[in-house]
């Protein structure tokens, strides 16, 4: 049971959830109804499909089956009966071979939509994760501005809040972080070969 507070807080019986967390609790899931929505019926029925593969019960069915062709194979010629599947068993492993197919068919559908739809996440954070800090940018220059235009906060230099001023440029963090990691490895392979 939740409670709405005029101040904006949510108390529920977990304790305190600022409104903030359940609108945005709400964008995630509207986020996952949309990806859902744009689901085509043969993409819904492949990822049922590829759903069940994951399940125990598939596995021990599978099992069992196998078991139970090979051992009624086996019983049945030892009754004087001819071999529907003699060993080693090529009619079985063709089978297992094509549902190994539909298998790996029905993951490799899932996991691409599921990859399409992180790398939307993913764009969509870093947007989100660039204007976080363009505003925080602005706000640390209006602070700095106002600090300055203050006559009572004595002024003073501060090297890091100047640089904090700069606006971010993401292609030179990444250069930065490519030749991190390129020197890293180099490192890594040296020592190694040492």
């Amino acid at each position: 049971m939740t409670r709405h507070h005029s101040n904006g807080k949510v108390t529920s019986e977990n304790g305190n959830v600022s409104a903030a967390i359940h609108e945005n609790l709400d964008k995630i899931s509207g986020f996952a109804k949309r990806e859902e929505a744009e689901l085509t019926s043969l993409q819904r029925s492949i990822e049922r499909i590829s759903l069940s593969f994951s399940e125990p019960r598939f596995l021990l069915t599978f099992i069992c089956a196998c078991v139970a062709w090979i051992v009624s194979d086996l019983v049945a010629h030892r009754m004087g009966y001819a071999y529907f599947d003699a060993p080693p068993f090529s009619m079985l492993q063709g089978i297992v071979t094509f549902i190994g197919v539909l298998v790996t068919m029905a993951v490799l559908v899932r996991q691409n939509r599921l990859a399409r739809a992180e790398d939307d996440r993913a764009h969509l954070e870093l947007q989100v994760n660039l204007l976080a800090e363009q505003k925080v940018t602005q706000i640390i220059m209006l602070l700095e501005e106002l600090r300055r235009d203050l006559p009572g906060v004595p002024n003073r230099i501060d090297e890091r809040t100047e640089t904090l001023q700069d606006i971010t440029n993401p292609d030179a963090v990444l250069d930065a972080i490519a030749q991190r990691k390129s020197k890293d490895t180099n490192g890594m392979a040296q020592g190694k070969a040492e």
